[in-house]
């Protein structure tokens, strides 16, 4: 008993399971209704899609003008995390740090 605690704290380091990056998520304007009318708000996740679950937590509604009914990110929502699409760094599952920001960018269509 006593080796199996031993080895499953060995396993899983106690800085992995309590340390979520905490990053501010910068929104447009088109986004701001949901937000309460913030511009930037701070949010908490591993990944990209984590930190956008903790803002749609906290502004209920969020993830819906973002995501599809299919689950997938709109084609016209770009995201950027620290100045690069997350098209072509991992998608929703690309890792965040400390320190990070998420600019989140609906594309608008007009004439």
């Amino acid at each position: 008993m006593v080796q199996f605690e031993i080895l499953l704290l060995a396993s899983f380091p106690m800085s992995s399971m309590t340390d979520t990056p905490t990053i501010q998520v910068r929104v447009t304007a088109v986004l701001q209704k949901l937000t309460g009318g913030q511009k930037q708000v701070a949010a908490s996740g591993g990944t990209v899609g984590a930190i956008l679950s903790d803002v749609d937590a906290r502004f209920p509604g969020f993830k819906g003008q973002v995501f599809g009914d299919d689950g997938k990110l709109h084609r016209f929502v770009n995201i950027y995390l620290n100045d690069e699409d997350i098209r072509y760094t991992g998608g929703i599952d690309t890792a965040v740090k400390p320190g990070d920001v998420l600019d989140i960018l609906p594309a608008l269509a007009g004439g």
